[in-house]
């Protein structure tokens, strides 16, 4: 694979006529591509459309802005152009991919029923039952983002307290609650995770796969999009929609605004202000269902 990627980024700068510059930048998007393909244990030249869908999901999810998403999709679609050229597929992966929209993204959002519904398909009596019910649990419950939770350290858990320190964006890190739900799940799946042979290097991490090492941001999507698939939801799921569900439900209940940008660990509070939008969007709905001058 590494002499294909070296005689494409030749064909972009011999045949295209790019820049040097212009080619690190395809170098550097492709190398996002190439890392989420790794984590989830796919080869480039088998990618299909759907592995393609879910990776911009993560990105839009890691706050990477609609126009840097734009460009990383143009350097991608490039790429499977320059291997069909070549004759190593027959297909384009990005055919049906759309280029993001520049401007306000309003997140999907799972009810509370929804999320219920997801947790209850979860099968206990399967090694990473329980597991996966204390992942949804610290997504929804505490907001936390895909990176915090797969690098959330035991060393980092303090129970007693109700607290964890989690490390954001930036490597910056800041305190977060646990509910006591959270914590009860929590304490169940050690109870699983103590019976695992865990790989030298990885005995702090709190969620490990069956072979005792860290989960990976690509398994953490795999298990929720599944979940929402098994309990019939017909949004698009992410790990993410669990952290934007976290949030609105805490605006809609009367959290303040500035709360919520301390636990999403936002740096700026435009940022969390997109959940001001949402919900609004609640509070239309709420009128048109329940007012009674709509339904004289």
């Amino acid at each position: 694979m590494d002499s294909i990627v070296r005689e494409y980024y030749y064909y972009l700068k011999v045949e295209k006529g790019l820049s040097e510059n212009s080619v690190s930048a395809y170098r550097r998007d492709l190398n996002k591509l190439f890392s989420y393909l790794a984590e989830a244990h796919i080869q480039p030249l088998e990618v299909q459309r759907e592995h393609l869908s879910d990776f911009f999901v993560e990105i839009g999810s890691l706050g990477i802005h609609p126009r840097t998403q734009a460009r990383i999709l143009s350097g991608i679609k490039s790429f499977y152009r320059f291997l069909i050229y070549r004759d190593l597929r027959q297909d384009d992966p990005t055919d049906l991919i759309g280029s993001p929209k520049i401007g306000l993204h309003l997140p999907e959002v799972l009810t509370v029923h929804e999320i219920d519904a997801m947790v209850a398909t979860i099968d206990l009596s399967k090694p990473e039952g329980q597991r996966n019910k204390a992942i949804v649990e610290m997504l929804y419950g505490s907001g936390l983002r895909v990176s915090e939770l797969v690098n959330l350290k035991l060393s980092n858990l303090y129970p007693e307290e109700g607290y964890m320190m989690v490390e954001g964006k930036g490597s910056k890190q800041r305190l977060v609650p646990v509910s006591d739900k959270a914590l009860h799940e929590l304490k169940l799946w050690f109870l699983d995770r103590n019976q695992l042979k865990v790989d030298k290097g990885h005995e702090d991490y709190v969620f490990l796969n069956r072979h005792g090492s860290q989960l990976t941001r690509a398994m953490i999507f795999t298990i929720i999009k599944q979940l929402a698939v098994e309990a019939g939801i017909r949004k698009t799921v992410s790990p993410h929609t669990l952290r934007h569900s976290f949030a609105t439900h805490l605006l809609e209940n009367g959290a303040n605004l500035r709360a919520i940008q301390q636990l999403l660990g936002h740096e700026s509070i435009t940022t969390t202000e997109i959940y001001t939008h949402i919900d609004i969007h609640f509070l239309k709905k709420t009128i048109a269902e329940f007012h009674p001058l709509l339904h004289s």
